[in-house]
């Protein structure tokens, strides 16, 4: 039968195996530089490979290569069987010319079959000042290129190194319209982190766009070298006043990875140290001025601030309805601009309609021309007497930045038809608020006979009144009394620390009990003396410096604790430290001093608080 099994495993595996299908994946950088090292490596999924072959390297002059290696790996889970090999076929070259090159595609062969693999084109950058040493880096750690690993600083790290640049899609602009800021990082060195924050901007409104992704080098060639760049930070910045407004400098804070100069070879190469070190730097950005111009004059009627591009919808439900009933009207801003900024639309409703203020509902998210989405304005109003009525188009306007004009919107009017009411109070949805309306807007003064009560017989200062107080005033004095009690008992340290050690302690032995449990030998027994000696240094309130068996012991004896009880605890401890070392069965001799030290603990405990 055990034959059997391995029988039906190993056909399973080899099924497995010759099912897959067979892939060749090609692997290099996006970038590079001219006379820099890379890695251009082939990956097939499979070791059963009876033939490579690779076009040429046209633009790229091969160092060596291919340099061949495999894995392979097996696994079985819930009785499913699966494996897993590959084998690399990995070239080193390095850029002769700069521009867009083309990495060949290669072909292997499994099986007598031919697969082919996709190609490549890698962005090759001229070489800088600093190609170098950058080359002699990537000799060094193998693969990668420039685009891929920055440079680790030797020596001081200069201005022209590392710094952020601010740049800002439009110098001039009009008030309440967008304007993106990108603050982007250059970098020849490797930088571990960077923090720093927009401050508070004097006439902006500041909105961050949300970068999500993981920030990623990507090399640019400026003023001749070839840097590590990335965006860094984006704002979205809306003027709230005319003039030349400045977005002032910024300072960040860089974490550099430096090769360590100083270090002794010999405590790096017995382990006393490292080659490198990190560092930090002040990175301050340039400040930036913008000149807002005043929107154009004169300004439509029903402008209310918006700016960018939009467009207006509206409807009206129900459109037929009982008096005292909740109709809404809807009004849908759409487009991209100051959305977050703007104002409800101003609408003209008949003078018999009861009108609330209008609900927003922002649908919009951050963009790097502003807002973009929908803004949902929600007018509840209540018809108070029946009729047929018209509401008149609604008008929105907003200013063109693009064009340099207003621009107006209309929706359609809007017709309802209202039904006397039958003594209904308002039947309003959930959308639309709780509304409660009464069956008429103003009472009549009621002509039957009222009920009137006698001024004497007011609460306020009456005998009622001042029992109350004083009862109230007793409890308030009385709680004073036991707070300063408890306050004063808790500024005593050390009778706080004994009144709470046998917490302490128990919360350690809990702890150790775990331990136990899991059968950590080692560990226990740390715990049950820390819980011991922990007890002692809070109730006997002795110094970490003084903590041994002779002071316990002597402490213990002062506080009129028996010389059982003092020379039980001592001998807890000392099995603590023998069982430590000691070779046998560890399992009964944690359950042994765990049962000790619980019961030495309670009994000191009572002794204690006899004496």
């Amino acid at each position: 039968m055990k034959h059997r099994n391995i029988l039906f495993a190993f056909l399973v595996l080899v099924a497995t195996a010759a099912g897959a299908q067979v892939s060749v994946r090609l692997q290099a950088p996006q970038q590079a530089e001219v006379g820099a090292r890379i890695r251009v490596s082939y990956v097939v999924n499979t070791t059963d490979v009876e033939d490579f072959d690779v076009g040429d390297f046209d633009g790229f002059r091969v160092l060596y290569g291919p340099s061949t290696s495999s894995s392979s790996s097996f696994s079985m889970v819930n009785g499913k069987t699966t494996k897993s090999s590959s084998m690399t076929f990995t070239y080193t070259v390095v850029p002769s010319t700069e521009g867009k090159l083309k990495v060949p595609s290669a072909t292997v062969k499994v099986d007598g079959k031919s697969y082919q693999s996709g190609t490549a084109t890698i962005d090759v950058l001229p070489a800088s000042d600093n190609s170098q040493a950058q080359s002699h880096q990537n000799s060094q750690q193998g693969s990668g290129s420039q685009a891929d690993r920055p440079r680790t600083s030797g020596g001081n790290i200069g201005p022209k190194d590392l710094f952020i640049t601010v740049t800002a899609n439009k110098k001039k602009i009009f008030e309440q319209e967008a304007v993106l800021l990108t603050y982007k990082l250059y970098t020849l060195v490797n930088v571990q982190q960077i923090a720093g924050d927009m401050p508070q901007l004097d006439g902006f409104h500041v909105q961050e766009i949300d970068q999500k992704a993981q920030m990623s080098l990507k090399y640019e060639r400026y003023e001749g070298r070839n840097y590590g760049t990335a965006v860094w930070r984006q704002y979205v910045l809306f003027p709230q006043k005319v003039g030349k407004l400045k977005v002032p400098s910024i300072s960040f804070d860089a974490q550099v990875e430096q090769t360590n100069t100083s270090m002794d070879p010999f405590d790096i190469f017995f382990g006393g140290g490292s080659l490198t070190q990190v560092v930090r730097k002040t990175i301050a950005t340039p400040a930036l001025e913008i000149e807002v111009q005043p929107l154009p004059t004169p300004k439509p009627a029903s402008f209310s601030g918006a700016v960018g591009k939009f467009t207006l919808t509206g409807s009206l439900t129900p459109t037929e309805l009982n008096a005292n009933d909740a109709a809404t009207l809807r009004l849908i801003v759409s487009g991209q601009g100051n959305m977050k900024l703007m104002q409800a639309p101003k609408v003209s409703f008949p003078s018999d309609f009861e009108i609330y203020d209008p609900k927003e509902t922002d649908k919009t998210s951050q963009t790097s021309t502003g807002a973009r989405g929908n803004k949902i304005f929600d007018y509840v109003v209540v018809p108070r007497h029946g009729g047929k009525y018209s509401v008149p188009p609604v008008e929105f306007s907003y200013f063109d930045p693009e064009k340099g004009t207003y621009t107006t919107l209309h929706t359609d009017s809007f017709h309802v038809s209202v039904a006397k009411s039958k003594g209904r109070t308002a039947v309003v949805t959930q959308e639309q608020e709780e509304l409660k309306v009464l069956n008429d807007d103003i009472r009549y003064i009621k002509k039957r006979h009222l009920k009137l009560r006698n001024d004497a017989d007011h609460f306020f200062g009456s005998g009622r009144y001042w029992a109350v107080y004083a009862g109230m005033t007793a409890v308030f004095l009385l709680l004073l009394a036991l707070f300063y009690r408890r306050a004063k008992e808790n500024a005593n340290v050390s009778k706080l620390r004994g009144r709470k050690a046998g917490k302490a302690a128990g919360k350690r032995l809990r702890a150790a009990a775990r331990l136990m449990k899991a059968h950590d030998s080692k560990n226990f027994f740390e715990e049950v003396m820390n819980a011991l000696l922990g007890y002692a240094a809070d109730k006997l309130n002795l110094p970490l410096a003084e903590l041994n068996k002779e002071n316990v012991s002597q402490r213990l004896s002062e506080r009129g604790v028996g010389s059982d009880l003092v020379s039980g605890f001592v001998g807890v401890l000392e099995e603590c430290e023998f069982a430590r070392f000691a070779p046998g069965d560890s399992d009964a001799t944690m359950e042994k001093i765990f049962a000790s030290a619980s019961e030495i603990i309670n009994k000191l405990d009572a002794a204690i608080k006899k004496s």
